[in-house]
Protein backbone atom coordinates (compact mmCIF):
# COMPACT_ATOMS: atom_id res chain seq x y z
CA UNK A 1 0.00 0.00 0.00
CA UNK A 2 1.41 3.37 -1.02
CA UNK A 3 1.01 6.47 1.14
CA UNK A 4 0.37 9.80 -0.48
CA UNK A 5 2.09 12.75 1.12
CA UNK A 6 1.07 16.32 0.69
CA UNK A 7 3.75 18.60 -0.60
CA UNK A 8 4.72 21.53 1.64
CA UNK A 9 2.71 24.06 -0.42
CA UNK A 10 -0.27 21.68 -0.43
CA UNK A 11 -0.05 21.17 3.34
CA UNK A 12 0.10 24.94 3.93
CA UNK A 13 -2.89 25.47 1.66
CA UNK A 14 -4.86 22.82 3.57
CA UNK A 15 -3.91 24.46 6.88
CA UNK A 16 -5.02 27.93 5.75
CA UNK A 17 -8.26 26.53 4.34
CA UNK A 18 -9.06 25.07 7.77
CA UNK A 19 -8.55 28.40 9.59
CA UNK A 20 -11.54 30.71 9.95
CA UNK A 21 -11.46 33.52 7.42
CA UNK A 22 -11.20 37.05 8.79
CA UNK A 23 -14.36 39.09 8.40
CA UNK A 24 -14.25 41.76 5.75
CA UNK A 25 -14.56 45.39 6.77
CA UNK A 26 -18.11 46.68 6.61
CA UNK A 27 -18.93 49.74 4.49
CA UNK A 28 -20.57 52.72 6.18
CA UNK A 29 -22.24 55.76 4.58
CA UNK A 30 -20.92 58.38 7.03
CA UNK A 31 -17.41 59.25 8.23
CA UNK A 32 -16.89 61.08 11.51
CA UNK A 33 -13.94 63.48 11.76
CA UNK A 34 -12.28 65.78 14.23
CA UNK A 35 -10.84 69.00 12.93
CA UNK A 36 -8.50 71.44 14.64
CA UNK A 37 -8.54 75.12 13.66
CA UNK A 38 -5.03 76.22 14.65
CA UNK A 39 -5.97 79.92 14.60
CA UNK A 40 -8.73 79.60 17.22
CA UNK A 41 -7.34 76.42 18.89
CA UNK A 42 -10.82 74.94 18.55
CA UNK A 43 -11.46 71.25 17.86
CA UNK A 44 -14.76 70.38 16.19
CA UNK A 45 -16.31 67.04 15.39
CA UNK A 46 -18.15 66.78 12.08
CA UNK A 47 -19.72 64.13 9.87
CA UNK A 48 -19.42 63.72 6.11
CA UNK A 49 -21.55 61.45 3.95
CA UNK A 50 -19.77 59.33 1.36
CA UNK A 51 -19.57 61.12 -2.03
CA UNK A 52 -21.07 64.38 -0.68
CA UNK A 53 -18.55 67.24 -0.35
CA UNK A 54 -18.53 69.03 2.99
CA UNK A 55 -16.91 72.33 3.90
CA UNK A 56 -14.65 72.64 6.93
CA UNK A 57 -13.28 76.17 7.14
CA UNK A 58 -11.63 76.90 3.79
CA UNK A 59 -11.36 73.19 2.95
CA UNK A 60 -13.65 70.84 1.06
CA UNK A 61 -13.72 67.29 2.47
CA UNK A 62 -14.96 64.49 0.20
CA UNK A 63 -15.22 60.96 1.59
CA UNK A 64 -14.99 58.23 -1.05
CA UNK A 65 -15.16 55.21 1.28
CA UNK A 66 -15.57 54.54 5.00
CA UNK A 67 -15.24 51.10 6.53
CA UNK A 68 -14.46 49.36 9.77
CA UNK A 69 -14.02 45.82 10.89
CA UNK A 70 -16.74 44.05 12.83
CA UNK A 71 -16.44 43.98 16.65
CA UNK A 72 -15.01 40.43 16.75
CA UNK A 73 -11.97 41.50 14.67
CA UNK A 74 -9.04 43.67 15.77
CA UNK A 75 -10.14 47.31 15.42
CA UNK A 76 -9.51 49.12 12.17
CA UNK A 77 -11.56 52.08 11.03
CA UNK A 78 -10.51 53.74 7.80
CA UNK A 79 -11.81 56.37 5.40
CA UNK A 80 -10.55 57.19 1.92
CA UNK A 81 -10.68 60.98 1.73
CA UNK A 82 -9.95 63.77 -0.74
CA UNK A 83 -9.44 67.27 0.65
CA UNK A 84 -9.17 70.41 -1.47
CA UNK A 85 -8.29 73.98 -0.59
CA UNK A 86 -11.19 76.25 -1.60
CA UNK A 87 -10.39 79.37 -3.62
CA UNK A 88 -11.25 82.79 -2.24
CA UNK A 89 -12.93 85.37 -4.48
CA UNK A 90 -12.48 89.14 -4.27
CA UNK A 91 -15.06 89.33 -1.42
CA UNK A 92 -13.13 86.80 0.66
CA UNK A 93 -15.77 84.09 0.19
CA UNK A 94 -14.51 80.55 -0.32
CA UNK A 95 -15.88 78.61 -3.27
CA UNK A 96 -15.28 75.21 -4.85
CA UNK A 97 -12.77 74.60 -7.57
CA UNK A 98 -11.26 71.81 -9.58
CA UNK A 99 -7.82 72.17 -8.02
CA UNK A 100 -5.99 68.94 -7.26
CA UNK A 101 -6.49 67.62 -3.73
CA UNK A 102 -4.06 68.72 -1.03
CA UNK A 103 -4.74 65.34 0.58
CA UNK A 104 -5.85 62.12 -1.07
CA UNK A 105 -5.62 58.80 0.72
CA UNK A 106 -6.65 56.59 3.60
CA UNK A 107 -7.01 57.94 7.14
CA UNK A 108 -6.99 55.47 10.04
CA UNK A 109 -8.85 56.18 13.28
CA UNK A 110 -6.56 53.93 15.34
CA UNK A 111 -3.47 55.83 14.11
CA UNK A 112 -4.54 59.47 13.69
CA UNK A 113 -0.99 60.75 13.39
CA UNK A 114 -0.13 58.27 10.65
CA UNK A 115 -2.14 59.77 7.81
CA UNK A 116 -4.06 62.86 8.92
CA UNK A 117 -4.25 66.15 7.04
CA UNK A 118 -1.65 68.57 8.38
CA UNK A 119 -2.41 71.98 6.90
CA UNK A 120 -1.04 75.40 7.93
CA UNK A 121 -4.43 76.30 9.45
CA UNK A 122 -6.26 72.96 9.92
CA UNK A 123 -5.59 69.41 11.05
CA UNK A 124 -8.25 66.83 10.17
CA UNK A 125 -8.41 63.16 11.16
CA UNK A 126 -11.03 60.42 10.95
CA UNK A 127 -12.46 59.09 14.24
CA UNK A 128 -15.25 56.68 13.19
CA UNK A 129 -17.56 55.36 10.50
CA UNK A 130 -21.29 55.09 11.17
CA UNK A 131 -24.72 54.53 9.64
Amino acid sequence: MRHRHLSLPGAMLALFAALPAPALAEKFPVAVFSGLDKITARVDSFEAKVDEPLRFGSLEVLVRDCDKRPPEEPPRTAAYVEIRQLDRDDDGEAHGNQAPPIFKGWMFAESPGLNALEHPVYDIWVTDCKM
